[in-house]
């Protein structure tokens, strides 16, 4: 099998001949985020073409201290995101937060790395990818857990009343509403386990074929992946949301 073909800066601009369908489209059916397409397009690039250069440095040179740098930068600006897009949320609720995205994501990242692969956590080549992927759906899935947590929460305001009048402890009132959100923040990457190989080849597993690995290979890698991701999400949604949750009460059993 042969590589990736390598594209010119020609080649490779051609891409963007197709941005201008998405501008049609929108434009034809009044959606009005144009600048938001333009900007996403082009910070998106820019940002991609930075952290290109920085790995092929960091692949060249493979020290663990780099190795150790980029990954806290991940970590970290993956936990400013998902607080960054909650100011509602107490200290405390955000500090659980980021324990459980590093916890998470770092454990996955390791047994993937160290015990699957068999490759050294500090080997940059195995470890960067594979933390983008574990660390960014982690993310997502955060978020998404988050938004539905609140978003029920705000919606059964009357009834949290209601039941707390009544003597209800308050874990067992927001247990439920945590449950729930862990569940609407696994669907995406459930449904996506569903589709692959059969409606679609994931990104993990196309990159690897066009770079010449065999499919059977590659496959080994997406199936592991998926079930990595799956657990990076999980551990995140549910820890944040179990640990978070009891910072919206006080110890007289009060909502802050």
């Amino acid at each position: 099998m042969e590589g990736a073909v390598a594209l010119s800066a020609l080649q490779f601009s051609l891409i963007y001949l197709l941005l201008i369908i998405v501008l049609l489209i929108m434009k034809k059916s009044k959606v009005n985020q144009t600048k938001l397409l333009l900007v996403a397009s082009l910070r998106m690039s820019i940002q991609l073409i930075i952290v290109g250069y920085v790995l092929q440095y960091i692949f060249s040179n493979p020290k663990p201290l780099f190795t150790i740098i980029f990954l806290v930068l991940m970590i970290g600006f993956s936990i400013h995101r998902v607080i960054k897009s909650r100011r509602d949320l107490n200290y405390n609720f955000k500090i659980a937060i980021a324990a459980s995205l590093g916890f998470s994501g770092l454990f996955v990242l390791i047994f993937f790395v160290t015990v699957v692969v068999n490759k050294s956590i500090f080997n940059p080549q195995y470890t960067i990818p594979l933390a983008g992927m574990i660390i960014g759906n982690a993310m997502t899935g955060i978020n998404i857990g988050l938004k539905t947590f609140m978003e029920d929460i705000s919606k059964q305001k009357s009834k949290i009343n209601t039941l707390l009048n009544l003597g209800v402890e308050p874990k067992n009132i927001l247990k439920p509403f945590a449950n729930n959100a862990l569940e609407t923040a696994l669907i995406p990457t459930l449904n996506s386990m569903l589709g692959m190989g059969i409606i679609f080849l994931p990104g993990m597993m196309t990159g690897q074929i066009l770079s010449g690995t065999l499919p059977t290979t590659a496959i080994m890698y997406q199936i592991a992946i998926m079930i990595a991701i799956c657990t990076s999400v999980c551990i995140t949604v549910f820890l944040s949301l179990n640990l978070g949750y009891k910072s919206l009460y006080n110890n007289r059993k009060q909502f802050l």
